[in-house]
């Protein structure tokens, strides 16, 4: 498995990985109601996808195994994690953790001091054991039950040289 920055041309494939990571593994948060799924997933298209890949403030990484995406992470710079789904066949395999520890060091190398991000319910213990900490009172989005605001301080590597 290798963790790089996506390119447009990965926004089909990358959308259906975002999309079957919320409606398969994100039950304890829509519930299976139409009605929260379809807000949620109202703005998962490829040309959106795509959109998040320009890297134009943000980063957009996929973790890869041959040609399949197996993740899809992503950052607002300088710290804000926007995205970390994962295909459910690549579940439990340490991809999301990986992810995980990608989109911190694309963070750092931008100059970020901590991470934030928007943990869904199916993700907060995930969170948690990887050090993250709630940092408020829990949120609904997309009309969930709750989403949690969390951080977590990071070391800053400053900027990354360009290649």
């Amino acid at each position: 498995m290798i963790i790089r920055d996506a390119t447009p041309g990965d926004a089909a494939a990358a959308c259906a990985v975002i999309r079957a990571s919320i409606s398969e593994l994100c039950s304890a948060d829509h519930r299976g109601d139409p009605d929260i799924l379809g807000r949620w997933l109202a703005n998962k298209t490829p040309d959106v996808v795509a959109q998040w890949a320009d890297g134009q403030g943000r980063s957009l990484l996929v973790a890869i195994e041959g040609d399949a995406i197996l993740a899809v992470g992503g950052l607002a710079h300088p710290g804000e994690i926007t995205l970390n789904y994962v295909a459910p066949q690549a579940r439990y395999r340490g991809v999301s953790s990986a992810m995980l520890a990608a989109l911190e060091q694309r963070a750092a190398e931008q100059g970020a001091t901590s991470c934030v991000l928007l943990s869904t319910e199916t993700a907060h213990r995930f969170y948690l054991a990887r050090g993250y900490v709630d940092t408020g009172v829990p949120v609904g989005k997309f009309g969930t039950a709750s989403s949690y605001p969390m951080a977590k301080p990071i070391a800053a590597s400053g900027r990354r040289q360009p290649g």
